[in-house]
């Protein structure tokens, strides 16, 4: 595929393995555990393995980097079987992406001062984890499927999936599960749907009361007692939690449009460039290697030396709170995209003679990455799975992965947008057309998605500034979970529509 083509691929195929996390997450808070979710979806996403076994489902082999006019685009019916075996992913990703932050948060008792710093630290071990796997897939199965070919890479890819699995099934004896509640969804919908169903009748001096065994509340009784006409007042504090978060959940979309399109366009940076360290040529998708080691080592810094001093600084149970750790993760979104920028002009600037410029310029990018994955990530992992209800736990943590996906997804749109646009107004040549890097504009594309993230940067301020935590975050929680939503929900009760 062209330089437009593949970006826009793998940019939707991640968005969808992002958004395809609320499958599990509705499954697991609705209907079975947690920990049943895992071992029900997770070896589905091995089906990709066959896609890449047969050599007849692959298009005829050439050389991508010294002749790229001379590829064949795959097409047809192997193009139809590579992106149902791609898409064959999600579907277990899903389980995984969703579940696995929500069992590991359930271990720990948050009404418990002793065990809320293990369950902070959590999440950033959590990244750790998912770093180190991401480290094994680049340094062993890259190297396997550029030696090997691609079906023993995915062969040992689905190996490693299965064995993961069996050892989360080891867990069980020792797990705390969190019951499922019925469909939050649907629960939220019928706050909704009461309420609109309500909006003409005034508000009568003698309100009915109405308990879900959690609480009781005061409704406006209009003689129709059935769920979707009369609400209880966990359904409605579950329905202003999401609305509450719903700036910070937009703001935050937006400013992951240029970080999915960066990790793409990186690659194919890499690819163009000298890859050789030493006398050893590292595969431009092991380059990931790079950013992968420098979160390992920052969250290890992070977790066990500048959370715990913070912690004595400002008296925050993690340091800082949520929403800080993400914004310095945006903000470090728009300077990586910047120094990308003046990477490629230089390489670009550099014409045929590209490919003497060292990948490892690219270390820098990288480095800013590493530090927006590992604040803005983590930090929305916590901010997501802490605000939301008992009964939205996995949703909650599903809502981080959507935010990725949309990002990916609009990243996708505004590739095409601006190669179309660019074509138009540069003579049918836009700025991401051709079949190589040396060919395109990349380095302008760069300059327009920083400034971008930097209008992302000053939108989620705006919506996180004015953000009302449900908790403080100074403070321990209370005993029941859903009745504490915020310092006003203290002072009257909420109304049930």
């Amino acid at each position: 595929m062209g330089v437009k083509d593949a970006s826009t691929t793998a940019t939707n195929f991640f968005g969808t393995l992002c958004f395809f996390s609320f499958l599990g997450a509705f499954v697991s808070d609705s209907y079975i555990k947690c920990f049943y979710t895992i071992l029900i979806f997770a070896p589905i996403e091995i089906m990709a393995t066959f896609q890449a076994h047969f050599p007849s489902l692959h298009p005829p082999p050439c050389d991508t980097v010294n002749n790229p006019n001379e590829c064949t685009p795959v097409s047809g019916r192997n193009l139809s079987l590579l992106t149902l075996g791609l898409y064959l992913v999600p579907i277990g990703e899903s389980s995984i992406r969703a579940c696995a932050a929500a069992l590991g948060g359930d271990q720990f008792d948050g009404d418990d001062p002793a065990e809320i710093p293990g369950k902070i630290s959590f999440f950033n071990w959590y990244e750790i984890c998912i770093s180190l796997g991401g480290f094994l897939g680049l340094v062993v199965l890259v190297w396997v499927q550029d030696n090997k070919g691609w079906g023993l890479g995915f062969a040992l890819a689905a190996l490693m999936v299965l064995v993961g699995t069996a050892v989360v099934a080891v867990g069980l004896p020792f797990y705390r599960h969190r019951e499922p509640t019925g469909s939050p969804v649907t629960r939220i919908l019928q706050v909704f749907v009461a309420a609109f169903r309500k909006r003409k009748l005034p508000l009568p001096e003698n309100l009915v009361e109405v308990s879900d065994g959690t609480g009781t509340s005061a409704a406006v009784d209009d003689g129709d007692r059935r769920r979707w006409s009369l609400c209880t007042v966990t359904q409605v504090e579950e329905a202003k939690i999401i609305l509450r978060m719903l700036p910070v959940l937009m703001s935050s979309i937006l400013a992951y449009v240029p970080f999915s399109l960066l990790l793409s366009f990186t690659v194919q940076q890499g690819g163009a460039m000298d890859t050789h360290l030493g006398a050893m040529s590292i595969p431009p998708g092991s380059l990931f290697v790079v950013p992968i080691l420098f979160q390992m080592l920052i969250l290890t810094a992070y977790d066990r030396a500048v959370v715990p001093w913070l912690r004595r600084a400002t008296g925050l149970a993690g340091g800082v709170t949520h929403l800080q750790r993400v914004g310095v993760g945006f903000a470090c979104s728009a300077m990586a995209l910047a120094i990308a920028a003046v990477v490629e002009g230089r390489r670009r600037r550099r014409g045929a003679s590209s490919a003497a410029m060292s990948a490892f310029w690219l270390t820098p990018q990288y480095l800013v990455i590493s530090v927006m994955d590992v604040t803005s990530f983590v930090g929305l992992l916590e901010f997501f799975s802490s605000e939301a209800s008992a009964g939205m736990k996995s949703i909650g943590s599903s809502i981080v992965f959507c935010v990725l996906g949309a990002g990916s997804w609009l990243g996708s749109l505004l590739i095409q947008v601006v190669n179309r646009a660019t074509a138009h107004a540069g003579g049918g040549h836009g700025w991401l057309d051709g079949a190589s890097l040396n060919a395109s504009r990349l380095d302008l594309f760069y300059w327009l998605l920083a400034v971008l993230g930097l209008v992302a940067f000053f939108l989620y301020l705006f919506c996180a500034w004015n953000y009302t935590y449900r908790h403080d975050p100074r403070m321990q929680k209370d005993d029941d979970d859903d009745k504490v939503v915020s310092p006003a929900s203290t002072k009257q009760a909420a109304p049930v529509v």
